[in-house]
């Protein structure tokens, strides 16, 4: 049986805009991240990037911290309603 898979919000351009406004590399991400005990590799933080696979609560805590933001920053433009102009 096939399934379709169904393409959710995701927060990938949001994690490329932080990465790119604070000057890494995505290796450079990986090796900050590893170095706070998030296990993850180029090929998987490009997959969050492009919204291929979901962010882990783990890694969302170690980018809050390695950029110095609210968590808020991460989900900027995902909310309908914030966009909508009265």
């Amino acid at each position: 049986m096939e399934q379709k898979l169904r393409r959710d919000l995701c927060i990938g351009d949001n994690l490329r805009k932080l990465r790119l406004e604070h000057g890494y590399s995505q290796e450079r991400i990986c090796a900050e991240l590893q170095r706070r005990n998030c296990d993850i590799g180029r090929t998987t933080y490009s997959k969050y990037e492009y919204g291929e696979l979901n962010v882990k609560i783990s890694v969302l805590i170690a980018l809050k911290k390695i950029y110095h933001c609210n968590y808020d920053e991460f989900f900027v433009g995902l909310d309908p309603e914030e966009n909508d102009v009265e």
